[in-house]
Parts: structure tokens; C-alpha cells; sequence
């Protein structure tokens, strides 16, 4: 089991969000707005109203100037989805290179294929989720055991990985500028978005909280749309603030 640094958020049975390094924050969307005019901060209060209004009217550029560097660690089958978000840098453990180690996610819960959404899933109270765990876990011992006799038959790593599901976790390094953070967020932290890569999105979103407050705050009230009760819950509590 990964021991997990200060600082490290927790994800899933196995996975985490670090943030590594950060830059710009929501002084530096400030100032790379105001430079357009030759202007600077005028304190706090216009500053904050300035945020608000650039996200309100969707003047998107000057949040690219601030930068989050994460250290991620997800099962497979959720990166695939990370990566179709283009706008950002990527450097992913490689396979080829080192042995793939026992972290394997099984999910809390089993869920059922929704009828009417392809893409989607419901729960499923009726499905018999210790035995279906049971018979999930068996295929992934047997899986990792395939593949240790592999490489120690002398099969080469890029090969012997290929009898690996996609729930094996993998890491990678994490580079994105608050304009696309914000976009990352909005699809895959909403309930329709797979719920295994909503907690990742939600994890980001406590970071990003925590680094540009003023930011956070207008996305929620100018550019969050979707349904997530953490999320909706303190785009409400907004709303209804003074």
C-alpha cells in the first residue's frame, strides 16, 4: 500500500491527487488582466470583482496564467478518460520500464448499465456485490500472478503488462493552467461523468479551492452548471451570501 505525503489527497481505494508545485494564482490572473491597460492591483474588493467579471464574460486568457502541477495516481480505465483533456502536459510511469506493482481498485460498490444512458450506470441494491467481488478479485491474483511468471520466465515487461486490466492504478505528472482546470472540472466532477473519475474531479476542485479562492468562488456562481451535491451545495451557499 502507497504511503501517502503531507499535503496528499486520497482518491478511490488506492489513488491520489498531489499537488506538486503551483504558480500565478488569483493575483496572477489579476495582474495578467490588468497589464492589458497597463493598469495594476487596485486591492482586494476590485480585484475580486475583476475575477468575477472576466469569468462572467468568459474572457478566459488570463486565468492560462496560472499553473497547477499535479502527481496523480488513478486506475487505468480513468486515465483514458483523463487524457481525452488535451489542454495540459502529461509524463505517465512507464510499464516498460518498471514492474507494475499490486495496486489493483476494486470498487465499493457494483453498479448496473443504465437503460436509457449508454455511457452511464445506476445502482444496483440487487446484484449480489460480495460474490461478484469475490470472483473480481480472484481474476486480478491471477492476472498478477501470470504476470510475475512471465517476467520471471524472461518475457520483457512491455509484454508481459499486456495480461494486466485496465483497474491496475498507474501514476503520472499533471501540468494545467486554470482555464482548462476549470473545464476539467466542470465535465467530470457533474453526475454524469463516470463516479470513480468524479472523486478525482472533486479532489482537483479542493485544490483549486484552496489556491485561488477568489476563482473558485466566481466559477461556482458565473460558470458551474452541472449536479454534484459538494459542488452544487457550495455554489448554493453563493448564491444566497451577501
Amino acid at each position: 500500500m502507497t504511503t501517502l505525503s503531507a499535503g496528499t489527497i486520497p482518491v478511490l481505494d488506492k489513488g491520489f491527487v498531489r499537488l506538486v508545485e503551483f504558480m500565478g494564482g488569483d493575483q496572477g490572473v489579476v495582474d495578467s488582466a490588468r497589464v492589458s491597460y497597463g493598469g495594476k492591483s487596485r486591492g482586494e474588493e476590485a480585484d475580486r470583482k475583476l475575477i468575477a467579471y472576466l469569468l462572467k464574460h468568459q474572457h478566459m486568457t488570463p486565468f492560462e496564467h496560472s499553473v497547477f502541477k499535479f502527481h496523480v495516481s488513478c486506475p487505468i480505465f480513468v486515465m483514458r478518460q483523463w487524457i481525452r483533456h488535451r489542454m495540459a502536459s502529461y509524463n505517465e510511469i512507464s510499464a516498460r520500464y518498471t514492474e507494475v506493482k499490486d495496486e489493483f481498485y476494486v470498487p465499493p460498490k457494483w453498479r448496473a448499465q443504465d437503460v436509457k444512458n449508454k455511457q452511464g450506470s445506476l445502482p444496483a441494491p440487487a446484484l449480489d456485490h460480495e460474490d461478484l467481488t469475490k470472483k473480481f478479485e480472484t481474476q486480478i491474483k491471477n492476472a498478477l500472478a501470470l504476470y510475475r511468471e512471465m517476467l520471471a520466465a524472461g518475457v520483457a515487461r512491455e509484454m508481459a503488462r499486456m495480461i494486466l486490466p485496465v483497474n491496475a492504478y498507474t501514476q503520472f505528472y499533471w501540468t494545467i493552467n486554470a482555464r482548462s482546470l476549470m473545464n476539467f472540472v466542470t465535465l467530470r466532477a457533474d453526475v454524469h461523468a463516470q463516479w470513480e473519475i468524479q472523486q478525482f474531479a472533486e479532489a482537483l476542485a479542493s485544490c483549486f479551492q484552496e489556491k485561488m479562492p477568489w476563482t473558485y468562488d466566481a466559477f461556482l456562481k458565473s460558470v458551474w452548471k452541472g449536479e454534484n451535491p459538494k459542488l452544487s451545495a457550495q455554489a448554493q451557499a453563493l448564491a444566497g451570501a451577501p
